[in-house]
């Protein structure tokens, strides 16, 4: 059964022409009654009993036949050809025959299909035509008007029934068709949010890497330039000055490996292979201060309030704020620089500051991006920020230095 639906489906053409063959077998079926059948003037038949229109319902057979064969390839022609046929009919006075059903068939296909213009065509013919015929070929002698209102009325209703079913499958089929196309619609939606959220994440990965280079590359090059520096005449300042880059830069591989890791995978959140170690948070703040201190400047770090388990992204962007802040404070600051770090833990949220006593950041550098265009670091901050809800100042502090100050709120970060 499957095969033969599936038959069906792929062919519908042959499938009419059966039906049609079928039809014209029916038609010739009736002509030869019609040409045997002896004339009885007394009580006339439906058969025609005129050779002209005998002859006449050859063609006209044969055409509706065709109707049926090539309904749902050329649908709007075969309605033409069919209103054609049936004018043949009225002009001959070739009565009804079974070659008539192509009438409710043309109708059903055409008001199934979406040309407008042809279904109201087919409607009009399926009120008229039943009243046509009636007025054409009256019924009987002894057949009572109320029989003949009853019979036309009755194939009204089937010629409009052929209609309104033809119609509600052409509506079902613009409906299947819409819900397909919303289908699609919303896979392209989905893909291009998946597009969205890849390039987001990667803007996120990037901001990481220029946060871990930034800081790590300028530590390494503060403890090279001081290990030039005295290296002939302090040897053991050196040798501590080496072990710090040696210390930062594998602290910078690390993490580039872990961002790098993520990039490979494909998911960020499912990193193949190895383990990486996890985004750096609050409690990693007093070991970056320690490092600093490491390479050369002063830092004061103070804890404000009751510490409490902050959200995730809370935690790396206070982080990454106090990093830059503190690389920021080594590139511009000047000699002899001072730094300040602050932890202010609120119930509702984290307050972050960052300053220093140096002689601070020319203007073009934080509200333009760098002299050169490549200065990213503050308004990474800003994205950072940004993205959990807060509140970010930037700008040089009265008296001279720097300060950075981010109010990070814990509602609604994950």
């Amino acid at each position: 059964m499957n095969r033969l639906y599936d038959f069906i489906r792929r062919h519908p053409t042959w499938v009419d022409s059966l039906w049609a063959v079928f039809l014209l077998m029916l038609s010739s079926l009736w002509i030869v009654a019609a040409v045997t059948a002896p004339p009885a003037p007394q009580d006339p038949a439906p058969l025609p009993q005129h050779a002209g229109q005998q002859i006449a319902m050859v063609p006209i057979a044969l055409a509706l036949s065709l109707v049926v064969a090539l309904r749902r390839r050329a649908p709007e022609k075969m309605l033409l050809l069919a209103t054609g046929a049936g004018l043949a009919q009225l002009i001959t006075d070739v009565g009804p025959f079974p070659g008539n059903f192509a009438f409710l068939v043309i109708i059903f296909t055409v008001a199934s299909r979406h040309t407008r213009w042809a279904s109201r065509f087919a409607l009009a013919g399926a009120l008229l035509a039943p009243t046509i015929d009636t007025l054409r070929w009256p019924g009987r002698p002894n057949e009572s008007l109320s029989a003949e209102i009853f019979g036309t009325l009755f194939m009204t209703l089937a010629f409009v029934m052929a209609w309104v079913l033809g119609d509600s499958l052409r509506t079902r089929r613009a409906y299947y068709l819409q819900l397909e196309e919303r289908a699609k619609r919303l896979e392209k939606e989905r893909e291009a949010q998946a597009k969205v959220a890849v390039a987001a994440e990667r803007a996120r990965i990037a901001r990481e890497l220029h946060d871990v280079v930034a800081h790590n590359v300028s530590v390494m090059v503060v403890q090279a330039d001081g290990a030039a520096y005295v290296l002939d005449s302090s040897p053991e300042q050196t040798r501590m000055a080496l072990e710090t880059i040696s210390g930062t830069g594998r602290q910078a591989l690390a993490e580039m490996r872990r961002l790098l890791g993520v990039l490979r995978s494909g998911d960020p959140g499912k990193p193949d292979g190895d383990e990486y170690v996890p985004q750096p948070g609050v409690e990693q703040i007093a070991e970056l201060v320690e490092q600093v201190r490491g390479a050369g400047l002063t830092v004061d770090f103070k804890v404000e309030g009751d510490p409490h388990p902050l959200p995730s992204s809370v935690e790396l962007t206070a982080y990454r704020i106090v990093q830059e802040a503190l690389t920021n404070t080594r590139k511009h600051g000047g000699p002899h620089v001072g730094a300040t770090v602050q932890l202010c833990y609120r119930d509702d949220e984290l307050c972050v500051l960052a300053e220093d006593d140096g002689r601070g950041a020319q203007r073009e550098l934080y509200e333009e991006g760098g002299a050169d265009g490549l200065g990213h670091g503050l308004i990474g901050m800003r994205e950072r920020v940004g993205m959990v809800g807060g509140a970010l100042e930037a700008g040089p502090r009265s008296g001279g230095g720097f300060r950075v100050r981010a109010d990070l709120p814990l509602k609604g970060a994950d």
